[in-house]
């Protein structure tokens, strides 16, 4: 297969709901819906951890987050690691190692002291998890075009249980479409990729080019049209907004009070949501400026085009705002479009994937040996109408935000297990129960389903190397194992256990 040239759109914090393709009649989606129309859809495509940094890192290396261990962001990093560890395979170094140009415009957040050009990357320096409106290139891109500086007005938050103000959620911004950070970063990757283009013409060389957008993240910033542009009487709230956290995690009902929910009218969230709607839509232009100018150029048939996020955002569900310490599907299930030169369009992939999965299909459609990427696995097939053998689950996982707190999840077709060690296990059944708000983990007649659940979900742990497994296999019935789960070996007991453990699985079925 020839390399294929690669535009990688990438949103932050994202809900699959706001898109027409993904089911909301509502949606101001044209672009997104066009590109999933021409290329392929993928219903089950999930997050490996619903926090920006962790999740960056793994699209970069393929590694799931406990094997890079950069596992939280700067900004509520409580001693992880900050930056990958040098030496370690990415995907933009072995393209260019190809011969590949290379481009990221827009947020990075995917280290601390390491930059994207550090790696390889062309492109403005943007740090930071939220619009920098004061970056020297942005502030000169106003300048050159006598647009006005950023100023917002009726901003919107809570109040937070020490009585101070809650965090920012939204406000109104007084510029011009063509003055917002948005559209500043749709003109400069166009710039690029204009450049590309002539390199690509001239000697063939192909390109990636990523264009990371810092929203639809909070707080929904947004000119008057925006802001304005969807009824808060036609929003449709979440039915998990009826959450009353009983059976549940207790640090859930805690965020809860720290995103400062039960302090605001039921009315100003159907104004968040219809205004991170209207932020959707915004965005959403700004690619259609992209994949005009892709067409300008003459590159759609050759140049094969992602559309996802890191993670989603809950806008209310589950009385949250954000995203943290709790694995539903409003924040681990995303928006995920792929469309590859000569695929089959309007394709719809029940298949369970991953963001982790983009970086296997990016080597491979530039014709480089993918195996790297550990824990991943090219989509090319899916994509192409191809019926490859495919897991019937996905394991996720989570290592905190604001502080520490280590989480797992098995997803399979009706269940979902979530592991929380240090707290009050969940079971769901997205059935019967989509919107996840009966724990049923206790109930004793899922407890077939929560045995063969658990030990699903240690097999897979151990298989990869993740040690949460140690967690697991003292507390839970895990099944047999092979080892001393003590690790002590230091008496008669835990010796002859482990002897005993040590004997084959096949051994113990014939004994």
């Amino acid at each position: 297969m020839k390399p294929s040239n690669i535009l990688f759109l990438m949103t932050d914090q994202h809900r699959a709901d706001t898109l027409g393709e993904y089911g909301n009649a509502l949606a101001a989606t044209p672009v997104l819906d066009e590109l999933a129309r021409t290329g392929t859809r993928f219903d089950r495509w999930y997050t490996p951890t619903a926090i920006c940094t962790p999740a960056r890192a793994s699209l970069l290396t393929g590694q799931a987050p406990f094997r890079h261990r950069v596992l939280a962001n700067h900004e509520r990093n409580v001693g992880y690691l900050e930056d990958l560890e040098d030496g370690t395979f990415t995907f933009v170094e072995a393209l260019r190692d190809h011969g590949y140009n290379t481009g990221l415009v827009g947020k990075w957040h995917a280290g601390t002291v390491k930059n994207a050009a550090d790696f390889g990357f062309d492109g403005p320096d943007l740090p930071g998890w939220h619009n920098p409106v004061e970056n020297e290139d942005y502030l000169a891109f106003l300048a050159e075009r006598g647009l006005p500086p950023y100023r917002i007005s009726d901003r919107i938050r809570g109040t937070l249980p020490n009585g101070g103000p809650g965090n920012l959620l939204a406000a109104r911004l007084h510029q011009p479409v063509e003055a917002t950070f948005e559209y500043y970063l749709a003109t400069r990757t166009i710039e690029l990729l204009e450049r590309y283009a002539e390199e690509h013409e001239r000697d063939g060389r192909p390109f990636f080019l990523e264009l990371n957008f810092f929203g639809p993240h909070l707080p929904y910033i947004v000119p008057d049209a925006y802001f304005d542009m969807f009824d808060p009487a036609q929003i449709e709230l979440p039915k998990s907004i009826a959450e009353n956290f009983e059976g549940k995690p207790p640090v859930q009902r805690n965020y809860s009070a720290h995103w400062t929910f039960d302090t605001m009218p039921i009315e100003v969230t159907r104004k968040l949501i219809a205004v991170y709607w209207g932020y959707v839509a915004l965005i959403d232009e700004q690619i259609g400026r992209v994949m005009a100018a892709l067409e300008r150029l003459g590159l759609v048939d050759e140049t094969a085009v992602f559309f996802t996020c890191d993670h989603g955002e809950f806008t209310g569900a589950h009385r949250l705002h954000d995203k943290g310490p709790a694995m539903y599907e409003d924040i681990y299930r995303t928006p995920g479009l792929l469309r590859i030169p000569g695929g089959e369009p309007g394709l719809v992939r029940r298949e369970f994937v991953s963001l982790l999965d983009c970086t296997a299909t990016i080597l491979d459609l530039a014709g480089i040996d993918p195996s790297p990427a550990v824990d991943s696995r090219s989509l090319v097939p899916l994509a192409a109408g191809e019926h490859p053998e495919w897991d019937e689950d996905i394991v996720c996982e989570f290592h905190g935000h604001h502080f520490p707190y280590p989480q797992r999840m098995l997803r399979e077709d009706r269940y979902k297990l979530v592991v929380n060690p240090d707290s009050v296990n969940e079971l769901y059944d997205l059935e019967l129960d989509p919107d996840e708000l009966l724990n049923l983990y206790e109930h004793p007649e899922m407890r077939p389903v929560r045995k063969r659940m658990m030990q699903r979900l240690y097999s897979v742990l151990r298989e990869r190397g993740d040690n949460f497994y140690h967690w697991m296999t003292t507390m839970y019935d895990v099944g047999d194992v092979d080892y001393d789960p003590t690790q002590s070996g230091l008496d008669e007991t835990t010796y002859q256990a482990s002897e005993r453990m040590a004997v084959l699985p096949e051994e113990r079925k014939s004994a």
